[in-house]
């Protein structure tokens, strides 16, 4: 799904939206050990490209009271990638509970 350009004598291959939003969720199913991840946006500027995504994750709050619970927090994160889709920057913008 990706499109090739021609930069002097190498072809480059362009990501497309899909394959950020497939690497975002890959990467935040490994790093916060999750089963669903929304990506709410997806933006390409200079530097790359820029998510913001939504995760379920269990409860802090609920884990330090040691409650046994399914209880979990919708959290808000950021991811930034490059234009070869290195994850660049990764961090919790907000956390709804």
């Amino acid at each position: 799904m990706s499109d090739t350009i021609k930069h002097g004598s190498e072809n480059l291959k362009q990501p497309s939206i899909l394959d950020v939003r497939k690497k975002v969720s890959s990467f935040l199913k490994e790093a916060l050990n999750v089963r669903d991840v929304k990506i709410i946006k997806t933006l390409k500027d200079e530097n790359g490209w820029e998510t913001l995504t939504e995760v379920y994750e269990d409860s802090a709050f609920i884990q330090e009271l040691g409650l046994n619970t399914r209880v979990k927090d919708r959290n808000l994160y950021e991811i930034k990638l490059a234009e070869d889709l290195e994850v660049i920057a990764f961090e919790k913008v907000r956390s709804i509970e």
